[in-house]
């Protein structure tokens, strides 16, 4: 763990520069509206350390997969987000010398993400090697209002000094990922412009063929009064500058206001992109730098007056959940069915900026829980139209009439992870995109989504399954070999207790979805019978065989469910018996090690207890949970979140805090020591889960929302809001009672610790 951040309630601050630490405070710092995000990469030059990154929405390249071991069905390319043009850079040079804090003095440096209003702000003192001391103030944003618009305001002061001062804008497309392979480059030059006080490059993708066209027009004041500047401007390929010298007085400040956009052909047809940059910026410009930051404000007090979570008397964790939620809101807004969620976000390049299970297992709930229905329903869209992809997907495996694979990971529905373990094994992804259907339906109560998208989706899914298990003979049973469950610290394993119920449980759901359909939509069932050839009698005959004779493997000696055939012959070491140098065990131990290892990465016969808790008795899920959290390393971010939801279940409430510490500063403690790559943004909606079904206690169950809150020992109490059915609802938690408001102008019915109660409109119980 590397403590080095303050703790504070609204904002992440760092004081002191820590060049060791830098890469990871570029990631936890980084700024994004949904649209495109910025690491916290400096706007002057930087020679130590750094990680330069800028991201943008829906543009990513197909990277080829080469391997001399290629095998029938990998997928022809690894799909990456691009590292787009940077447009955050303002070269500052005095008297000729470049500041660049690796080669100064550093006596003071400050660097805060202002979560309540969406803003990153920098400040510093150094004394440049010419014996020149400057000051520094730096603040941008990515417009949650405009979302192609960012804005920065960098302000300098010679603090010793009187003389030139020289000011270099620039915006640069020429650039590499850092994971690329042998340097290469994704981006062709297509178009580059600069003229006066702006500028403008148009890139275009390779493969892909995305184009994008970033644009920037700056400002300086001297004493509140725009100068009259005449630059020395520069261009070449996927490169524009613009220079300008001026004197600067001894302690007089000189703001540079730099307005940018990013427009793409993703969003816009390729005739339009440098019009529409050059508007944007020219928006911008005429708004202002105040104003912009007026309606950021603004926009994200929307955002916290509907999603924030309060907790009194633990700094540390208050921090943390905000963090987790900012984080989210900066990554997706739901306003674009075309895009998804990926591990990284905007924060880096990790995991290729592709969609994994990750977004149904773990942020759906949070989307579907704090913001409107439509950015639930719009996760579920993106999955139906990419329906057609995970049937071809499926077909290259040797699948048929019309059994669906959803990828493992994904830009445009086609698999694209290279890893045939993961590839080929890890299926219960399908899983985790039927439950999210199931969770949807339960949570909102919108029938006519399984109608229209749902069932045609869910028939492909379970397709998939009963062509997946096979039956044998010596045992009566069908079963699933050669899998890999939710713990990737083993591959290849026979009977994944967690893939074999969770696809015995979609058969068994696809079945009560169609016997839906059928008596509510008979027209529709019909169309969609004859659409995709579903022959029902003998399809679900089938199902129903395999529902009722599953192979679900168990121990009646130590009553537990076992994590797959064979785990119980394993040594059955706990994490306490590791060593301290022996952590994480993915960058210390061999991968062969870890494979025979019991040691397991993240929930695995926890995460279907989980999802089908109400399944199992307490007694059982006792059982399980003390067999198995004390061998699981955690070295999966979505790994606590499950813990703190069950332990909360035990009444374990010091392993539920514990864990979701864990969860919470993940990042911001870096605990599993790879920060630096990007932060974890889909296990942070692991961590609001974490806190409003654990502490919470929240369910749904027979249409009717549920609570069993408790108050951790650390704090002094707590209040979070949901939104149910048309209802909006808050509850707030301390030492002696409950207390839950209906902000709405029906009346509510819920249950609490078991207990039926009706909240009339705009009316609060205390309990």
């Amino acid at each position: 763990m590397k403590q080095y951040l303050k703790h504070d309630e609204w904002c992440i601050i760092e004081e002191g520069l820590k060049p060791e630490y830098n890469e990871i405070s570029e990631s936890i710092f980084s700024i994004g509206n949904g649209r495109m995000g910025q690491r916290a990469n400096f706007e002057e030059t930087y020679t130590g350390h750094t990680f330069q990154g800028s991201y943008l929405a829906g543009v990513y390249y197909p990277d080829k997969t080469r391997v001399g071991w290629w095998k029938n069905g990998y997928p022809e390319y690894f799909a990456k987000v691009l590292n787009a043009p940077n447009w955050i850079g303002i070269d500052i040079k005095v008297d000729g010398e470049t500041l660049d804090l690796a080669k100064c003095e550093v006596k003071s440096f400050r660097r805060v993400l202002n979560m309540k209003e969406g803003y990153l702000e920098r400040t510093f003192t150094a004394k440049m090697v010419n014996g020149t001391e400057v000051e520094v103030n730096s603040k941008r944003f990515c417009s949650l209002v405009k979302d192609e618009s960012a804005a920065i305001r960098y302000s300098i002061k010679l603090l010793n000094y009187t003389g030139k001062l020289t000011v270099m804008p620039y915006l640069d497309g020429d650039i590499i990922n850092k994971d690329t392979n042998y340097d290469e480059k994704f981006w062709d030059p297509i178009h580059e412009e600069v003229e006066g006080q702006s500028g403008f490059i148009t890139v275009e993708t390779k493969k892909t063929a995305f184009q994008v066209c970033t644009g920037m027009q700056y400002v300086i004041e001297q004493d509140g009064q725009a100068l009259d500047l005449s630059p020395y401007n520069t261009q070449k390929a996927k490169y524009i500058d613009s220079t300008v010298e001026f004197e600067a007085k001894e302690g007089q400040e000189t703001v540079i206001y730099k307005y940018a956009a990013n427009v793409t052909s993703f969003n816009h047809d390729k005739s339009e992109i440098q019009d529409l940059c050059k508007k944007t910026v020219a928006d911008a410009v005429a708004k202002g730098f105040d104003a912009m930051l007026a309606e950021q404000a603004a926009a994200w007090g929307s955002k916290w007056e509907e999603a924030d979570i309060v907790i009194e008397g633990d700094v540390a964790a208050q921090q943390g959940i905000r963090f987790n939620i900012f984080q989210l809101y900066q990554t997706y807004t739901g306003e674009d069915e075309r895009l998804n969620i990926g591990p990284k976000g905007f924060t880096g390049e990790k995991y290729g900026g592709s969609t994994y299970w990750d977004t149904e297992a773990y942020c759906f709930p949070f989307y579907l829980a704090t913001a409107d229905q439509k950015v639930a329903r719009q996760l579920l869209i993106y999955r139906h139209k990419h329906l057609q992809k995970a049937i071809e997907n499926a077909a290259k495996l040797g699948f048929t009439d019309g059994a669906a694979l959803y990828p493992m990971v994904t830009m445009n529905g086609e698999e694209c992870h290279n890893e045939w373990e993961i590839t080929f094994e890890e299926i219960h992804r399908n899983g985790a995109i039927a439950y999210a259907i199931y969770d949807y339906i339960r949570y909102t109560g919108e029938q006519e989504y399984l109608i229209d998208y749902g069932l045609e989706v869910l028939i492909g899914i379970s397709r998939f399954w009963a062509q997946r298990v096979h039956f044998s003979e010596r045992a009566g049973m069908y079963m699933m070999h050669g899998v890999t469950g939710p713990n990737e610290y083993e591959n290849n394993v026979n009977n994944n207790w967690y893939t074999n119920l969770i696809a015995k449980w979609c058969l068994s759901y696809t079945l009560e979805a169609i016997d839906y359909v059928k008596n509510n939509a008979a027209d529709k069932y019909k169309a969609l019978e004859e659409q995709i050839k579903f022959y029902e009698y003998t399809e679900t005959n089938k199902w129903k065989d395999i529902i009722e004779k599953m192979y679900l493997p168990t121990d009646d000696e130590l009553g537990i469910i076992v994590q797959h055939d064979g785990f119980l012959d394993k040594e059955l070491l706990v994490v306490d018996d590791l060593k301290e140098g022996d952590y994480p065990l993915n960058q210390n131990w061999s991968w062969d090690r870890i494979l025979r290892s019991v040691f397991i990465k993240q929930a695995d016969v926890l995460q279907g207890i989980y999802f089908f808790e109400d399944e199992f008795d307490e007694e059982t899920i006792r059982k399980n949970f003390d067999f198995y959290e004390p061998r699981t390393v955690h070295e999966s971010s979505l790994s606590p979140c499950v813990h703190v939801i069950l332990a909360s279940v035990l009444g374990k409430k010091e392993k539920a805090y514990e864990m979701y510490i864990r969860t919470a500063r993940l990042d911001l403690d870096d605990y599993n020591n790879d920060t630096e790559d990007g932060c974890h943004i889909t296990s942070m909606a692991g961590t609001w889960m974490a806190f409003v079904k654990g502490f919470g206690g929240m369910r749904v169950y027979n249409d009717t929302l549920q609570f069993a809150p408790y108050l951790p020992e650390q704090w002094a109490s707590y209040a979070f809001n949901v939104r149910f059915r048309g209802h909006y609802i808050k509850v707030n938690v301390d030492k002696t009672q409950t207390t839950i408001s209906n902000h709405a102008d029906e009346a509510l019915s819920l249950k609490v610790h078991g207990k039926d109660y009706e909240i009339a409109a705009e009316s609060s119980i205390t309990i």
